[in-house]
């Protein structure tokens, strides 16, 4: 053993060389970015990242909505590689700061460049960072010379090497002192304070500026809270050793001590693990308490991920212990979202009704006169409409908030080619923007799971025959449960209510599944949601539909849209879903949006 004077000498440059590489990429280069250059970013290969284009100065990512290998192509040529590999969905590259350039993307294939192809409009979006796509290019023959270079890294072996240190205190020099609040006082009223002391080393702990480890000071006194005091010695054998175990009881603790201490590669991996615990609780308060937690951490990442998730499961979350304990500006911030999960607007409108009237007594008139103003009034059914002034519990006393909002409702159901009704869609667009509506109006469900039955069932999701909010049954086109019938609506406007819309909706398992159907498939498993039917009186309605996918029944656990009529099911590691399903096991849920432009 080294003497315990030469100890630091040997920890720093091991510490630092260790963790160093040579490497020359030639694909890399320093110019000043140009207007509709792209990169991938957040990858430690050149050929993978995150897909970023550059406008107005700024670096900005792109939605995956109608994103498929078509458009990773243009990308992969742009940057002169060979071609794609494969279009990556749900991975996490790290923080993305900038804005959402491109959303709802078709190219054609041939285009040199990715902003040569179509899409919505600079900026233009109902995507979050979740959904930033990314891609992995081939990077055709590695280029080599007779000068290489071999590379020996024996460093699997220096984590445990230095957790021994750790462990055995040898020539420590940097005490820690962790103070807890013990929630009783002292004969002075002053806090009475729990404390533990770690003792660490200065040459671990100088990598890390927050602790003040200078060569002058030897120790440091921090305020901790007390649930957090078990993982103390984990948390800090963590820098010594990048290895640590996290469980459901320390995830939360451990992320606010690499918050507090700056260690941002632990913080963004425990961050990554909460997508994997938020399904976990049925009851909706750990989901809760993590927003509340991101929300005082200041971490916008874990936020966004915790309202996503809420607003995938809003209709669970209705119906759970914690709704009506809901924070309100949480539920305003799922309430401005087009990616909200419910049945209907009508049904979102009453939750809301009963959440104000709970809470009533801890609101003023004016917020919950705002709450209510950001229900999309013109997407509930005009007959639903006629009935509020009636079975709303709230009409009498926000009487001029359901009047406003009743009048643009009905203007939008039987005015929408008016030209004021046309100024006010553009003014007001999300009023008049659909959320993911599932009642079976607008949506149908398919286990990929099942296997044709020799029964004969009557319903929705029957492998010969279901019925629609009509009335009427239909029969599947074959017996296999892969393959439906959807009847909707052209609009839910009243303008459109005679004019129906067949949808053929399809799983395909293999690639002779879609050759029957003379569908070209870039991968499978692959869905299909195609129209049999359209009508001269379409040209102002644009369909963005969605896919969910639906884990054990109990939760959705991805949402994707459509690239024309076809959406790819993720099906290697490049493609997660957003919040894990054991064994995959999800069923799909088609949802019809119209949207009127």
């Amino acid at each position: 053993m080294l003497p315990p004077q030469n100890l630091l000498a040997f920890i720093l440059p091991v510490l630092y060389v260790s963790g160093g590489a040579y490497r020359l990429d030639i694909l890399k280069q320093n110019s000043e970015p140009n207007e509709g250059n792209v990169r991938l970013f957040g990858s430690d290969s050149p050929s993978e990242g995150r897909v970023e284009v550059f406008h107005n100065g700024k670096w900005g990512t792109v939605c995956d909505d109608n994103w498929d290998i078509t458009e990773a192509e243009v990308v992969c040529r742009q940057l002169n590689f060979p071609g794609a590999k494969s279009v990556v969905i749900g991975k996490d590259y790290g923080p993305a700061s900038g804005p959402i350039w491109l959303d709802d993307i078709t190219c054609e294939g041939l285009e040199k460049e990715l902003v040569s192809c179509r899409f919505s409009g600079w900026g233009i979006t109902d995507c979050s960072h979740k959904e930033d796509v990314g891609v992995i290019c081939e990077r055709g023959s590695d280029l080599t010379t007779d000068d290489s270079t071999h590379s020996l890294d024996h460093s699997i072996g220096l984590s445990g090497d230095l957790g021994q240190i750790f462990d055995n205190g040898t020539a420590c020099d940097f005490w820690i002192t962790f103070q807890t609040p013990s929630g009783n006082r002292k004969d002075d009223g002053t806090p009475e304070m729990t404390e533990t002391t770690i003792c660490a080393h200065k040459a671990i702990l100088m990598l890390y500026p927050y602790f003040s480890a200078s060569v002058e000071a030897n120790n440091i006194t921090v305020m901790v809270k007390k649930p957090c005091q078990p993982y103390l010695i984990s948390f800090i054998r963590y820098l010594y050793t990048r290895k640590t175990d996290v469980t459901h009881s320390s995830a939360m603790c451990l992320h606010q001590l690499a918050s507090d201490f700056g260690v941002k590669q632990l913080m963004e991996d425990i961050g990554r693990l909460f997508s994997k615990i938020l399904p976990d609780d049925a009851s909706f308060y750990s989901q809760v308490s993590l927003y509340k937690y991101a929300v005082e951490s200041k971490d916008l990442v874990l936020e966004e991920n915790c309202i996503q998730y809420l607003a995938w499961n809003f209709q669970n979350l209705t119906g759970s212990p914690v709704w009506a304990s809901l924070p309100v500006d949480l539920l305003r911030s799922l309430l401005v979202r087009s990616d909200l999960v419910v049945p209907d607007e009508y049904y979102l409108l009453q939750t809301l009704e009963n959440w104000i009237t709970t809470n009533a007594d801890s609101l003023t008139s004016e917020s919950q006169a705002d709450l209510l103003r950001l229900v999309r009034f013109p997407m509930i059914p005009a007959e639903k409409l006629y009935e509020l002034g009636s079975t709303s519990p709230l009409y009498k006393t926000h009487r001029d908030v359901y009047l406003n909002s009743v009048l643009k409702a009905y203007q939008f159901n039987v005015l929408l080619y008016n030209n004021q009704t046309k100024s006010q869609l553009g003014k007001e667009s999300d009023d008049y923007k659909p959320r993911i509506y599932t009642s079976e109006t607008w949506s149908i469900e398919i286990d990929p799971i099942t296997k044709p039955s020799g029964s004969r069932r009557q319903n929705q999701y029957s492998s010969y025959e279901y019925r629609n909010r009509y009335g009427h049954y239909y029969p599947s086109p074959t017996s296999s449960p892969q393959n439906k019938q959807l009847i909707t609506p052209l609009h839910n406007s009243l303008l459109f209510k005679n004019n129906m819309i067949t949808w053929d909706v399809n799983v395909f398992k293999t690639q002779s599944d879609c050759s029957r159907y003379g569908v070209r498939c870039e991968s499978i498993p692959a869905v299909r949601l195609a129209r049999r039917n359209r009508y001269s009186s379409e040209s102002s309605v644009v369909f963005r539909n969605r896919l969910l996918m639906i884990c054990q029944n109990k939760y959705v656990a991805q949402i994707q849209g459509f690239k024309e009529t076809m959406a790819y099911v993720s099906s290697n590691i490049t493609q997660v879903l957003a919040y894990p399903c054991p064994d995959h096991k999800c069923t799909y849920k088609f949802v019809v949006r119209p949207e009127y432009l």
